[in-house]
């Protein structure tokens, strides 16, 4: 998806993890956008256990009708089978900013998460994380 006044995004199944890239300004026009599309992934894992991999490059910032939708969202997800999410931020200025939103979404949603600053230490968090709770079900 992409809206060029408007950040972009994909989104990608990968096994038990979706991983998704985000670039940019994350307003309300995007989230919705983000939300539909979300949607639809969602239903890719029909119930299994999965987790949630973002990458957010840039200054992703939220409005706050973006994070409300991130909420909604996210407790969408989690009726879906996530289990936890793994942000990974980016070349941004805010990142402190953007990771305290991240802590505010996620934790108003009882999710367990974690962000970090490089890919392949949140893919290997997020995937023994998984796989630790799938054995355990």
């Amino acid at each position: 998806m992409q809206l060029a006044e408007h950040g972009t995004y994909t989104i990608t199944p990968q096994s038990n993890i979706l991983v998704v890239d985000a670039h940019g300004p994350f307003n309300e026009v995007i989230a919705a956008e983000y939300v539909q599309d979300m949607y639809e992934a969602c239903e890719k894992f029909s119930g299994e256990t999965w987790g949630l991999l973002v990458t957010f490059y840039g200054n992703s910032v939220f409005t706050p009708e973006a994070e409300q939708a991130l909420v909604e969202v996210t407790r969408y997800r989690m009726k879906r089978g996530m289990i936890a999410n793994a942000s990974v931020i980016l070349q941004s200025s805010s990142a402190d900013l953007q990771q305290m939103q991240l802590r505010r979404i996620y934790q108003s949603c009882n999710l367990t998460f974690h962000v970090f600053s490089d890919i392949d230490s949140a893919r290997n968090w997020l995937e023994s994380f998984v796989a630790e709770q799938s054995n355990a079900m």
